[in-house]
């Protein structure tokens, strides 16, 4: 009678070592599928009232003290040239007197983008002031590879680093007119 008892439990053991791998196999495949990838590019095509189509980059971004912020980079809707970035916080975390430059460091270099808040009638009316937006026309035409940069603004955060891969993204937004 223990013999049997022995290949009884000796069927269930096999069997819960085979469940128990088919369970986690099922599982990581769910995850690698499901899950997006954190580099992820997020370009996105908006319609503009105009016709044309508009490229914007979308990214969230953590600065050094993990305070999570929404980069929006664009075109500027009246022109082709002028590219736009928006950062965007919770609402009361950019409260600052405006103009205040957006300092940008890559290695030795340094730019000070123009603080163009004020310029978006949206914007400066908001009581939120969960926004504000930057002339990125002079950093894009200035740089020829895509590096990382630092981020930093007076009073609201001291570095917000952004990826080679967000300015290649910043690069790339143009205005395509639609068919």
């Amino acid at each position: 009678m223990s013999c049997k008892h022995k290949a009884v439990s000796s069927f269930w053991n096999e069997f819960l070592c085979f469940y128990r791998i088919f369970i986690t196999l099922i599982s990581a495949s769910i995850l690698l599928l499901f899950l997006p990838l954190s580099a992820n590019a997020q370009l996105q095509n908006i319609q503009e009232r105009s016709g044309q189509t508009v490229v914007r980059s979308v990214e969230s971004l953590r600065d050094l003290e993990y305070q999570t912020w929404q980069m929006v980079a664009y075109p500027q809707e009246d022109s082709d040239d002028n590219k736009v970035l928006r950062i965007v916080g919770y609402p009361g975390t950019l409260r600052f007197d405006h103009p205040n430059n957006l300092q940008v460091k890559a290695g030795l270099r340094t730019w000070n983008l123009k603080d163009i808040t004020l310029d978006n009638e949206k914007l400066s009316k908001d009581p939120r002031e969960a926004a504000a937006e930057f002339d990125l026309t002079p950093l894009l035409n200035d740089l020829s590879n895509n590096r990382p940069l630092r981020l930093l603004l007076k009073d609201v955060f001291t570095e917000l680093p952004v990826p080679p891969f967000v300015v290649q993204e910043w690069r790339t937004i143009e205005k395509i007119q639609a068919p």
